[in-house]
């Protein structure tokens, strides 16, 4: 089911991007892609989740109407949903700001939350390990240019024509930046294509392909004005009565974003006393979202590691896709792809296993040899049958120095600090059991 709505995803997806019947595949993406979500619970509760969820259902209301729209000339977009496409974009940014001054995290205030950054991510990449080894000066400057961004730069998107441009070109820098130097999914690709919105037609003209331009000009051109067609009574007042539902449909559905929203940020400041129900009967959709990027930085970076083993003496690894894990290897760069298994994984490193029962699912099914979970990794020690034993065991890792990486080529240097999870054992009956608990450790930040 859930690969069916996915297949069903990727076709309308390219439909939408043929200029087939927009609203309509719009709105076929935002229903898979909430089906995704919901059916992924543990897999889906990321912030870029529900940012690709409201944008997706805000611009059913932008993109033009019809089959062919072509430039959409005929079906101009309403001013209130470029609006909110356009405060979505300030709210990722400005909230993301407040959170991080009302988090109470003192890194931020002494402006050194970016002096570990680029190691302690969730995926850094290569070009993160060169910007790590910069001067200390580097990292406290731009901690004080991402507060200075998002607190103060943001406000320019809502300000005349050449400051939303000038505001849309150091956005448009700051993002590139940062898919460079981490992999964050596909949450930079969309705060670029919101940025987009900033700009107009007489800014992006002289950048357009020379085909793309012929064709914007066209629709520039004069034209004679067609003879009105005759309709029927009916059909016209018809026609009119839904085009004056539809008005009102859509005047309440982005009053209503609106208002949830803005009250979601209104209380991340102060607990004011605003109706509640317009913003919860709006959660299971995620189209009216807060958003509060780093509020809390990762001091450490702790890595999750399975291994199985037949006897308890030798154990083997099973090796990830994608997160850090062979020191030799270089950090790549997966985005906008996001390996949610290698995510979740980093998550659950920073935590108890008890909190975080995907780990011991995981030994659990490798001990079982299941084929999808087995897919999630590069690679099969085990490739004729399952292991007897399976153990989860954490490591912390650092960025190497240049001089290490000079001497050993080696990306990472790591240290084992023992069991995460209970150590598990299949029997010849089939069942699963506990050989081995780990010790109680201090909390992981």
């Amino acid at each position: 089911m859930v690969t069916g709505i996915c297949w069903a995803g990727m076709i309308t997806s390219l439909l939408l991007v043929l200029n087939f019947w927009p609203r309509g595949m719009l709105a076929v993406c935002f229903v898979c892609f909430l089906s995704f979500v919901s059916a992924a619970q543990d897999f889906s509760a990321y912030q870029s989740d529900g940012m690709l969820l409201e944008a997706g259902f805000i611009a059913m209301f932008f993109a033009p109407a019809g089959f062919r729209p072509g430039g959409g000339e005929e079906s101009r977009p309403s001013r209130a949903s470029l609006f909110l496409l356009v405060w979505e974009c300030f709210r990722i940014y400005f909230e993301s700001g407040l959170a991080k001054i009302m988090g109470g995290d003192p890194q931020w205030r002494n402006f050194t939350a970016l002096d570990e950054y680029y190691q302690n991510g969730p995926l850094p990449t290569w070009i993160g390990w060169y910007m790590q080894h910069l001067p200390h000066w580097f990292h406290t400057a731009t901690a004080f240019g991402t507060l200075a961004l998002e607190l103060g730069l943001a406000w320019m998107m809502f300000l005349p024509r050449r400051v939303r441009i000038l505001s849309s070109l150091i956005l448009t820098l700051w993002q590139i930046g940062i898919i460079l130097s981490a992999n964050y999914t596909f949450l930079n690709y969309l705060v670029l294509a919101l940025g987009i919105l900033l700009l107009d037609d007489q800014f992006l003209l002289p950048y357009l392909p020379r085909f793309l331009k012929k064709s914007y000009l066209a629709t520039k051109e004069a034209k004679p004005l067609a003879p009105p067609a005759i309709e029927d009574k009916w059909r016209k007042k018809l026609r009119e009565q839904l085009s004056a539902v539809r008005l009102a449909v859509t005047a309440v559905m982005l009053t209503w974003i609106f208002y949830a929203t803005l009250a979601q940020m209104a209380w991340m400041v102060r607990p004011w006393p605003l109706p509640t129900m317009p913003v919860s009967a709006l959660d299971p959709f995620r189209i009216a979202n807060r958003y509060g990027l780093f509020a809390v930085m990762t001091r450490s970076r702790y890595e999750i590691e399975f291994q199985g083993s037949d006897d308890g003496q030798t154990w083997f690894v099973y090796p990830f896709r994608f997160k850090p894990q062979d020191p030799a290897k270089p950090p790549g760069i997966y985005a906008p792809y996001q390996p949610r298994f290698d995510w979740n994984l980093w998550f659950a490193s920073l935590s108890s296993w008890r909190q975080e029962p995907i780990v011991v699912r995981t030994e659990q099914s490798l001990l079982r040899g299941d084929a999808d979970v087995l897919l999630l990794f590069s690679g099969n020690p085990f490739p004729h049958a399952p292991p007897r034993q399976m153990r989860a065991v954490i490591w912390q890792y650092w960025f190497t120095t240049p001089a290490e990486k000079r001497s050993q080529g080696t990306w990472w240097r790591r240290q084992q600090l023992g069991l995460y999870a209970p150590t598990l054992e299949r029997e010849s009956d089939g069942r699963i059991v506990v050989l081995q608990w780990p010790q109680a450790t201090e909390p992981r930040e």
